[in-house]
């Protein structure tokens, strides 16, 4: 495979990054993988490399989790989750890709804003669960649509790690057992993961060894100007 040194590079970039921030994992890897790789192999790949860094991190403080803010989200996350698998077996991968560039391009700009800091209803949990399973079942990037919940709600930062934590492992098994279920962990997927997967543990690993006096805003500017340059590389491939 004439790109295999590419992917595990950016793969090795992404979970480096994940180490030492806590995000940014999937934000990475899926624009930058899907300019070489198709989007129906490459989004199921880095949602399961996700799911299996953030399992052998494990949920720490589970008292703090805040179940009243998440299991509203629930039903409208497997709403989404459903809806989307059903567009990505019917949309062709040209399509699937033009629209995450749109996506990664938006949601760069937004990190980018100066905005204010706002308060949300827990109505919220309504749209916010179905974009969520729904960009993250299509992109691997639903992520951004819980933090805004949550950071909407007002949690203090112990209860927002152990809830949106809780929330991922929930949420990526619903997306995981869709894509086994709809076919999409066969074939070339398969062979990537042999690969990928000692890549992504070996790049978090290095990630959490890595200590950076970068202030965090700084560190989240840097990554949004990679997703700008690689989200306009989508809409122009």
């Amino acid at each position: 495979m004439d790109t295999l040194p590419y992917v595990v590079v950016v793969i090795a970039i992404a979970y480096v990054v994940r180490g030492i921030a806590g995000f940014g994992s999937a934000l990475i890897a899926v624009p930058l993988l899907a300019l070489t790789q198709p989007i129906t192999v490459v989004v199921p790949l880095v949602v399961l490399l996700d799911y299996l860094c953030s399992a052998t991190q494990g949920i720490k403080n589970r008292q703090h989790i805040q179940w009243q803010e998440l299991l509203p989200l629930l039903p409208f996350t497997f709403t989404g989750v459903i809806s989307a698998l059903y567009l990505f077996r019917h949309l062709d991968a040209a399509s699937l890709a033009q629209a995450l560039g749109i996506f990664i391009v938006i949601y760069a700009v937004y990190q980018l804003l100066p905005l204010k800091h706002l308060n949300g209803s827990r109505l919220l949990a309504a749209p916010a669960g179905v974009l969520g399973g729904m960009v993250g079942t299509l992109f691997g990037t639903g992520g951004p649509f819980y933090v805004i919940y949550f950071t909407l709600r007002n949690l203090d930062k112990g209860a927002f790690r152990a809830t949106f934590a809780t929330n991922f492992l929930i949420d990526g098994s619903i997306r995981l057992v869709g894509y086994a279920a709809a076919g999409f962990f066969l074939g070339d997927t398969l062979d990537l993961l042999a690969i990928a997967i000692p890549t992504a543990l070996l790049g978090l690993y290095l990630g959490g060894q890595i200590h950076t006096n970068l202030p965090q805003v700084l560190f989240t500017r840097l990554v949004s100007v990679l997703l700008l340059g690689s989200g306009t590389a989508l809409l122009v491939k």
